[in-house]
């Protein structure tokens, strides 16, 4: 059992001008000692954000967090059983009439398919995956 950061977490340490360790250290002291680990689609939103940075400044502070981040965390990979999971959660909430972003329901799958919990700022499209274990900082 771990920890998946969802990007909004990571994306408000950066924006605190907090480093990777502060974020770390924040995420340990909420929710205890366990691994901790990003999904590769919330990397790619990270990725993205980069690339939208105003300035050179921030777009050099944003890779260089994100580059901290990838050295000290795993990244857990979109896979063929992930997406599996992916197309029958979204079916199924869908048939009830919930709608999960496409991008939190694959980092949602990621989390279920591994076992973790998912730790966000923001959870609330998150609680509409069962048995997704969402912890909100």
């Amino acid at each position: 059992m771990g920890l998946i950061l969802d990007s909004s977490v990571v994306i408000a340490a950066e924006r605190r001008g907090e480093t990777v360790a502060q974020l770390l250290r924040w995420v340990f002291a909420a929710t205890g000692d366990q691994e901790i680990a990003l999904s590769s689609v919330g990397l790619t939103e990270l990725v993205h954000g980069i690339y939208r940075a105003q300035g050179h400044d921030a777009r050099a502070r944003r890779e260089a967090f994100i580059r901290d981040l990838l050295d000290a965390v795993e990244v857990l990979p979109y896979t063929k059983e992930t997406a599996l999971l992916a197309g029958k959660l979204d079916g199924e909430q869908q048939s009830r009439g919930v709608v999960v972003p496409f991008s939190d329901l694959l980092i949602g799958a990621t989390a279920l398919l591994n076992q973790f919990s998912l730790v966000t700022v923001n959870a609330r499209h998150f609680r509409l995956m069962p048995g997704l274990a969402v912890i909100e900082l």
